[in-house]
């Protein structure tokens, strides 16, 4: 577990949200000068309770499932993609991998139900519930034992490691279906405003899609409690993320929080456990259609736009960069008084 000392453990919540801004407001700029970057400075000193905040040491973790409906012709991509994949992401081919490598993360690669005899590979880390969820579209995703084991198990590996930035990815043919219906539930709201291409489906693809995630979504009622909705229409890799950013936020760690599944596994995660909401740090805003309405109901504002609809967690790494010169600057930025610089007058 990371722990920070405040600069004085008596102080309240507002004393130190004071002493965060004063802070900042020292440093040796013009007042708000960096913009979004003191709002996270300032996010990361609340999170570790320091004003020296560190966010030097950051992991990717990437959960692989598949899906039932997916043999349904939600995705313009076959489920053997999912495994093929894996073998990629472990022996270090994948976007991910190579922008992990460029910013000096760790990746880990987790079977959470992958379809087909388990992979044997010395590097994976073998969490498989079952080997792919049933088909949404007819009948329950998954069992409540096997929801609830997926969310330990996600909550054991956010747990993990020493690293101070937890990034979580995904894979799984289908998951922007099983990602839309998920939330569409939680929200709410009609799943045809959360559906968009995934993999790059075409015109006629996208209309059978929302035909059949429409079908799905009539099996039940139009809201759906979380743990209810992930039982019904979640993928094994999308409720293992929910419950390992659970556990990371609970062990210190900032969370950066990827693109539009991901995005949904956070809206599980903070209607499940609330207070895991203020560790979360979002990275970008995906061109997948719907990933604005989760953020604008978590009420989030994601660091970059860079038209990405990857997942794997990109865009995370992406951000990681950003989340490091945040708590740097606040640590090692020197302020008005420090460096002999006259203020504003």
């Amino acid at each position: 577990m990371q722990t920070f000392s405040t600069p004085d453990a008596r102080l309240s919540g507002e004393q130190f949200e004071a002493q965060v801004q004063a802070a900042i407001n020292g440093k040796t700029k013009p007042l708000g000068a960096l913009g979004s970057i003191e709002t996270l400075a300032a996010q990361i000193a609340h999170i570790q309770t320091s004003l020296e905040p560190r966010a030097d040491s950051c992991s990717l973790t990437i959960f692989a499932a598949d899906h039932g409906m997916a043999t349904a012709g939600v995705s313009a991509f076959p489920q053997d993609v999912t495994r093929q994949m894996v073998l990629n992401f472990l022996s270090g081919g994948a976007a991910a991998n190579v922008f992990a490598k460029s910013v000096g993360a760790s990746v880990r690669v987790v079977d959470a139900g992958v379809a087909g005899d388990p992979l044997d590979h010395p590097d994976l880390i073998q969490r498989r519930i079952s080997s792919s969820t049933a088909n949404a579209i007819a009948q329950p995703a998954m069992t409540p034992s096997e929801r609830d084991a997926a969310l330990s198990s996600g909550s054991a590996l956010g747990h993990e490691g020493e690293e101070t930035v937890g990034c979580f990815g995904e894979m799984g043919i289908g998951n922007t279906s099983s990602a839309s219906l998920v939330a569409a539930k939680i929200l709410g709201i009609p799943v045809g405003d959360l559906t968009g291409r995934g993999t790059g489906l075409d015109d006629e693809g996208l209309r059978t899609k929302r035909n059949l995630l429409e079908q799905a979504a009539g099996r039940t009622e139009a809201r759906l409690d979380v743990l209810t909705a992930l039982q019904e229409y979640g993928g094994f890799e999308i409720v293992m993320m929910a419950g390992a950013m659970i556990g990371a936020a609970d062990s210190g760690k900032i969370v950066i929080v990827d693109g539009f599944i991901a995005t949904v596994a956070a809206l599980a995660a903070t209607s499940m456990t609330p207070d895991c909401r203020h560790h979360m740090v979002f990275a970008h805003r995906s061109a997948e259609a719907g990933h604005t309405r989760v953020l604008e109901a978590l009420e989030a504002t994601p660091l970059l736009q860079l038209d990405m609809r990857l997942g794997e967690g990109t865009g995370a790494l992406l951000a990681f960069p950003l989340v490091k010169a945040a708590a740097a600057m606040l640590r090692e930025m020197a302020s008005f008084e420090s460096a002999g610089v006259s203020g504003p007058a």
